[in-house]
């Protein structure tokens, strides 16, 4: 079943029923209408995909590139709200959200075969090949929670204010002894020297910068605990090499809170009492923060407004591609504040 079928049966052009389908406002309604019903009588759902996509030069999808498995796009809180804001905003644009995990399986490499039309990189390992590819395919890109550059734009949260926030709440409350539960892909891990803290991404980095702002000028070295990104045991055995020994720190900052949680379930393991003998700090402020028992104190950031910024500046991206003009370059940075709530107190005497 092809145009020229739905063409013959109804006596008109080719182009009469392509425009049907892809230029509706070079038909009368009734025309439309009555070229739609015959091709729904006869079976023809309308024109190939690929075949449309070829001759627009377009695709009418966008990528965005994850570091972790493409799991993490579904199980993780803070990940779900920034992918929900960008499809909420790509909706009107008729652009369809593509999935790409960095990782190469095989002969398939997602950033160099699926066709799109742009990419946001989200927090992507910045050793992974995936960046270079879509970089050398000159598709328009938006970088998020990545290292800013001159020639692409970006959108970043003020996460070294915000860690400084959070560790000047831990000084200001009285704690010295402070421990740094973090999580990376690539080494070192376990319990290591704050020197030696290898970062993977742009965000890690700014808020480890921002933490030792505030603990270096007030004369405390932090116990660092690094585990990988793998799974949701991890920071659990993070906050274990904190927690159980005998000089614990009598406060914790979490690079999310999602390994806040990890840290909130050893304690409870541990028989610590939060805040009373253990005060915990996550960042992001994502619905699992207020849900948590007691209440965790957080850094919070825009998540939602992160995602439809994301991509309202790479469908202006794509926009001015394909009319040929040079791109706008945006630097947005979003604040981050704490959020003081019922896991954070004055150690105990």
């Amino acid at each position: 079943m092809t145009l020229q079928t739905i063409a013959d049966h109804m006596g008109v052009s080719r182009m009469t029923v392509s425009n049907a389908f892809s230029k509706p406002d070079q038909l009368s309604a009734g025309l439309r209408r009555r070229i739609l019903t015959a091709a729904k009588d006869l079976g023809y759902v309308g024109p190939d995909p690929a075949a449309r996509a070829l001759a627009r030069g377009t695709t009418g999808a966008v990528g965005i590139v994850l570091t972790s498995s493409l799991r993490f796009a579904f199980t993780d809180l803070v990940a779900t709200s920034f992918l929900g804001a960008i499809a909420e905003q790509l909706g009107p644009t008729g652009l369809a959200l593509t999935l790409l995990s960095s990782t190469e399986s095989g002969a398939i490499i997602p950033a160099r075969d699926v066709a799109i039309d742009g990419a946001l990189i989200y927090s992507c390992d910045p050793t992974s090949t995936a960046v270079d590819y879509l970089s050398r395919r000159r598709l328009p890109l938006v970088y998020v929670d990545q290292e800013p550059l001159d020639t692409v734009s970006t959108i970043n949260v003020a996460d070294r204010a915000g860690a400084r926030a959070a560790a000047r709440h831990l000084v200001e409350l009285g704690h010295r002894r402070i421990g740094l539960l973090m999580s990376g892909l690539h080494g070192p891990h376990g319990l290591i020297d704050p020197k030696d803290v290898t970062i993977d991404g742009y965000a890690a980095r700014q808020r480890l910068l921002g933490w030792l702002d505030v603990l270096g000028a007030a004369g405390i070295t932090p116990l660092v605990a690094r585990q990988p990104t793998t799974d949701l045991e991890q920071p659990r055995i993070g906050a274990r090499l904190l927690l159980d020994r005998a000089d614990r720190p009598s406060a914790l900052l979490c690079y999310s809170d999602a390994i806040a949680h990890g840290a909130l379930q050893v304690a409870e393991e541990l028989g610590i009492d939060v805040p009373r003998e253990l005060s915990i700090v996550g960042f992001d402020d994502n619905p699992l923060a207020t849900q948590l028992r007691p209440a965790l104190t957080t850094v919070h950031q825009d998540i939602k407004a992160k995602g439809r910024a994301a991509a309202a500046a790479l469908t202006a991206a794509i926009a001015t591609a394909r009319a040929d003009e040079v791109p706008p370059l945006e630097h947005i940075v979003l604040p981050a504040g704490l959020v003081v709530r019922e896991s954070t107190a004055p150690p105990a005497a």
